[in-house]
């Protein structure tokens, strides 16, 4: 049983909403991966959505995941969504299983080095700056084929998708065109060479447009607030 009946409901409800998401747009449920964006979020918290459920957990800093990972159990997994230092890259792959943010052929290299190194794998995301503001990192849309050329086919950095936050929008339905325009663009790159084995899966939308999302064509949703509560102050 949960230690916390109130997270144990909202994700709960997550699911429901997740699952009603899905048959609107004929999918399954389990082609959805819940990733529960956890940032400053205590790790006794974490341990209760374990309790209830959760498998996935989202850590934006590669220091906070440390001092969190050893206290929740072996079995639960961790994904990077936020951005990934240079001089962060080798703690990073004792951590994490998949990146979200790969967002420049600098820390793909690296990461590719890394793991070879190790004779690991390690999945990732790349990061899609879609609406090219000053405030992101990642990919412009532009000449993306082209620019992550590099990247195909790499034995131990394996891209399995494209990520993007849209830009800032009023409603969840604004960022709808966003999710379609990063939709397009995995079907260009699952479409040109060197790309056959690409699974072009699709990490996009947080509490406030999951569902939206899910519709788009997201396998991965990046919950926090709906399903944590508030964040604590840094």
């Amino acid at each position: 049983m949960s230690g916390d009946p109130a997270l144990a409901a909202r994700l709960d409800a997550i699911r429901e909403r997740i699952a009603a998401a899905c048959r609107r747009s004929g999918r399954r449920p389990e082609e959805v991966v819940l990733i529960g964006a956890s940032k400053r979020q205590p790790a006794a918290l974490l341990q209760s959505a374990w309790e209830a459920g959760l498998k996935v957990f989202g850590e934006n800093r590669v220091q906070e995941a440390a001092a969190k990972k050893p206290e929740l159990p072996p079995a639960a997994e961790w994904h990077l969504i936020g951005p990934l230092q240079s001089n962060k890259v080798k703690p990073a792959l004792d951590l994490f299983s998949a990146v979200h943010a790969v967002d420049r052929l600098k820390i793909a290299h690296a990461l590719e080095h890394e793991a070879a190194e190790r004779d690991q794998e390690v999945l990732g995301f790349l990061e899609i700056n879609l609406g090219g503001e000053t405030t992101k990192h990642g990919f412009l849309p532009e000449g993306l084929v082209e620019t992550v050329r590099p990247l195909a086919g790499r034995a131990h950095l394996r891209i399995v998708g494209l990520m993007a936050i849209p830009p800032p929008a009023p409603g969840a339905e604004g960022s709808r065109p966003w999710f379609r325009r990063l939709r397009e663009l995995r079907d260009e790159l699952a479409g040109s060479p060197g790309w056959r084995q690409f699974p072009g899966w699709l990490s996009m939308g947080m509490s406030d447009d999951f569902e939206v999302a899910i519709e788009e064509g997201a396998s991965h949703v990046r919950v926090g607030t709906a399903l944590f509560g508030p964040r604590p102050p840094a």
